[in-house]
């Protein structure tokens, strides 16, 4: 279980040039922009992180992290438990040109004045790793199943329409 807290920002480029490797806890509420996305979260999220030089000489970040969000369900909008792991591999670079010429198995990151705020790189990772759609159960959600209606329930449900050329067929006087 990891207890140590990793700083918001590191010297990338000596990292890797050691072959260092950080891990530790980044609080959950430190990330704005997550929070406006699904809401306010408690609690951390796990980090590891390999910093290191390919052979090709590119410096890399290779990371995963795990974290149990609480996220909106689609159906009721109460929060429920998600857990959420990534995996990644960084490409540190320090512009746009060089973040043109990394592999497509490579995701650019920018480091700008030697310097890499790390809550920027997990949010980024958190927010991307976020699942599409979260639901409850059916029997754990507020909305019941009869407030959920399909199309093909809907449409046997309801009166034929009427079409939309009535109107024009009345005001011709062609009823």
């Amino acid at each position: 279980m990891l207890t140590t807290r990793l700083p918001s920002r590191v010297e990338p480029y000596k990292l890797a040039a050691r072959a260092e490797h950080l891990e530790g806890l980044m609080a959950l509420d430190a990330f704005a922009r997550l929070t406006e996305a699904v809401g306010q979260q408690h609690g951390d999220v796990e980090v590891w992180l390999d910093f290191s030089v390919d052979p090709q000489g590119r410096r890399e970040i290779h990371g995963r992290l795990r974290a149990t969000l609480q996220l909106p369900c689609r159906r009721c909008l109460r929060p429920m438990a998600q857990d959420v792991e990534s995996q990644f591999l960084l490409g540190m670079v320090t512009s746009d040109a060089l973040a043109a010429e990394l592999p497509s198995t490579h995701e650019p990151v920018l480091v700008e004045d030697e310097q890499l705020n790390l809550l920027t790189v997990v949010e980024d990772e958190l927010i991307l790793s976020l699942p599409q759609v979260v639901y409850h159960d059916e029997a754990d959600c507020a909305v019941s199943r009869d407030q959920l209606t399909s199309g093909e329930d809907a449409v046997a449900s309801s009166e034929p329409a009427a079409s939309p050329f009535d109107v024009l067929r009345h005001l011709k006087g062609k009823s």
